[in-house]
């Protein structure tokens, strides 16, 4: 039994992870950062332990800090969320030596899934088609050249560690390569430590389809349907959904069996995300296994009805999964979109600054999980992430009309976010139909361009400074209260 757990981790992962604890019983430890230290999540947790320092290094980073803090609190068990070191096998080792539970899987299946190398010649030993493509030693810019020229351009290159479309580049012509493999081998490096790289088959228009799955120490595997996760910028997901569009019955009991056969292969224990793209012939190749929760596991747990986070704490007690295969279901369909602070005209570029306003739109098979409040300081030394927008609906049709409305009425004033984007990429006829593929901003919104504001916007604009000038000691919270002009009658969004 764990009776605390440390969240080596802080925004809207942090509290979800603190939802499940209070759940159940289990008392809850957050670390923090000095910019964190009257974030939502550190308010909410049982205690909390200041790490001294600002930037992700100083802080969320280092091992020593979040292993001496569970140590000094009592904690039996640390929790990684996503990002920063839930995939290091390292820290995942360091917490098992200082005698704490790990809510993860085990250093070892890590370490080997980590690498996509490791990861392809493991696919490929368990007879799970992977992208053709080089992943061995010989990485010289003329070895790997001449790799690339029998594959055929285009070619994908990619780092081998790491993930979130760093140290990956796309080459169209042989004239382009030796640039771009000396850009991504030094993006690679900086960001992972590790310039191992990857060349790949460039696959034109696939869908990016993940199998969720989950293990136990006890050999059992599952997998807990697909998510469908195409529309992506710099191959970077914003929306993911299940089930897929692209999928029958068959393929799907094709996808997800393979799945469970490279979970098995890898002896894989806890959750885990296999992320496979398919080709417009329907044929499916492996990309990667991701070893942790997914930002996008709301939407599983939307068509499954399970508490993801519920049964990592249970298997990693200790305890065999509570089902089998045939005794889960999908049903209905999710959506999820990701609400960043960032610049859609602007290549995405991260945004920073104080929420003043935010008014998030609620309704029936509707969940918002979020890290932020209003008065947060959207902070440059992290992910630009505010939260996540879930909706549930019986069906496709259903779910993305509660999503368009949703995100119309939904209201955030102080940072400039992507919901006008998500806005476009919601109602688009394409994506309605179902016709997404990795390729969908590119084809269908690269020159997209945010909505001129209205008048009555303006006018609203200019009362909200005119109001922070005038009183500046009220709460912004009570500006949502104050001003109409912001309600979805009259379209108020964001700037």
């Amino acid at each position: 039994m764990m009776r605390k757990i440390l969240i080596a981790n802080r925004g809207e992962i942090a509290r979800r992870i603190l939802h499940t604890c209070r759940e159940r019983g289990i008392a809850s430890v957050a670390v923090h950062s000095e910019i964190d230290r009257d974030a939502p999540f550190a308010r909410e947790a049982d205690e909390t332990v200041a790490l001294e320092g600002t930037s992700a290094l100083e802080t969320y980073l280092n091992v020593e800090k979040i292993i001496d803090a569970a140590k000094r609190t009592g904690a039996d068990a640390v929790h990684p969320g996503y990002g920063f070191l839930s995939e290091n096998a390292a820290f995942a080792q360091a917490v098992q030596d200082a005698g704490l539970t790990w809510i993860g899987p085990s250093p070892q299946t890590i370490l080997q899934m980590g690498s996509k190398a490791r990861a392809r010649e493991l696919a490929q030993k368990a007879v799970v088609p992977v992208v053709p493509g080089f992943h061995e030693a010989g990485q010289s810019a003329s070895q790997l050249l001449t790799q690339a020229k029998q594959l055929g351009f285009p070619v994908l290159i990619k780092a081998s560690a790491g993930g979130g479309g760093k140290g990956m580049r796309v080459v169209e012509t042989p004239q382009g390569f030796v640039e771009a493999l000396q850009a991504a081998r030094r993006e690679a490096k900086g960001a992972f430590g590790d310039d191992h790289l990857i060349v790949e088959k460039f696959l034109e228009n696939p869908r990016h389809i993940e199998v969720q799955v989950f293990g136990d120490a006890h050999g059992n595997v599952v997998h807990l349907f697909e998510r469908e996760c195409s529309i992506q910028r710099r191959h970077q997901k914003i929306l993911e959904e299940s089930p897929s569009s692209a999928l029958d019955e068959a393929a799907r009991q094709a996808i997800t069996q393979a799945a469970v056969k490279l979970a098995h292969a890898a002896d894989y224990q806890n959750a885990g995300t296999v992320e496979f793209i398919l080709d417009e012939s329907g044929k499916f190749y492996f990309l990667e296994m991701n070893t942790r929760l997914q930002v996008e596991h709301p939407v599983t747990e939307g068509v499954t009805g399970l508490d993801l986070v519920a049964l990592q704490l249970r298997v990693a007690a200790g305890e065999p999964l509570p089902f089998r295969q045939a005794d889960l279901t999908q049903r209905g369909h999710a959506i999820e979109v990701r609400v960043y602070a960032e610049d859609a005209e602007k290549n995405f570029a991260p945004q920073t600054g104080t929420l003043q306003v935010l008014r998030l739109a609620h309704g029936p098979g509707v969940r918002w999980d979020v890290g932020v409040e209003e008065g947060s300081i959207v902070s440059p030394h992290y992910d630009p992430l505010l939260g996540k927008l879930i909706v549930y609906g019986e069906d496709r049709p259903a779910a993305i009309r509660r999503l368009q409305k949703i995100l119309d009425e939904t209201v955030v004033l102080g940072v400039q976010t992507n919901l006008p984007f998500l806005q476009a990429v919601a109602a688009h006829p394409a994506f309605v139909s179902g016709e997404t593929t990795t390729a969908f901003i590119e084809r269908h919104l690269n020159a997209w361009r945010a909505p001129a504001a209205s008048e009555l916007e303006w006018l609203a604009m200019a009362a909200f400074e005119a109001w922070g000038q005038s009183a500046p000691q009220a709460a912004a919270s009570d500006v949502a209260s104050t001003f109409d002009p912001w309600n979805a009658a009259d379209r108020w969004r964001n700037t």
